[in-house]
């Protein structure tokens, strides 16, 4: 989320996966975590593109006016814990984004494909033969393959019957949010 947040919505029906919506925002980073040289060269985003971009507060916000009250989501995400803990330290912003749990792809991958040398975002790509977009590391695109390594697996599901169906696949590869785990406040509270 270094510079920008974002989301693309899909829905299965009819047996194959719709986008429902999307959702794309630069963030102004607090001034503890400027953009650096090094970013720039990752993301191709500059001090002077993100200065008038909206707080992370405003855009996480923004997003989460999104969510329908009532109705369950899952996040799709690669290495979820990296968005997991942003969306924890906004939730005051985004309440119901951060009840939402994760479906993280890299437990999903190393379930289903094995043996690959690491299991990071590139790699996988690779391995399922996804071009890696000229704007790669931007958040908008890497939703995009994000997604296409999500649909893989999915499609790489049906080669194993160990994961049947959704309930299989949470348990390999969730990610609660911190917002649904249980808080013990002492030692032998109970």
């Amino acid at each position: 989320m270094r510079g920008a947040v974002a989301a693309l919505a899909l829905r299965y029906e009819e047996g194959t996966w719709a986008t429902v919506g999307r959702y794309a925002s630069l963030i102004r980073p607090p001034a503890f975590a400027p953009v650096t040289s090094a970013d720039t060269a990752q993301t191709g985003l500059t001090p002077a593109q993100v200065k008038q971009a909206p707080s992370p507060a405003d855009a996480l916000g923004a997003l989460d006016r999104r969510f329908t009250a009532d109705t369950r989501y899952l996040l799709v995400a690669q290495h979820a814990a990296t968005e997991a803990n942003v969306i924890h330290n906004q939730r005051e912003h985004c309440p119901a984004l951060a009840c939402v749990d994760f479906l993280d792809t890299i437990p999903l991958a190393k379930h289903l494909v094995p043996g690959l040398p690491n299991y990071k975002l590139d790699t996988l790509l690779a391995h399922f033969s996804v071009p890696l977009p000229a704007d790669r590391h931007r958040a908008a695109a890497d939703v995009d393959v994000t997604a296409e390594v999500f649909f893989r697996l999915i499609n790489a599901t049906a080669e194993t019957s160990q994961i049947s169906d959704l309930a299989a696949l949470v348990k390999i590869a969730v990610r609660a949010a911190k917002c649904n785990i249980p808080v013990q406040s002492g030692l032998f509270d109970i």
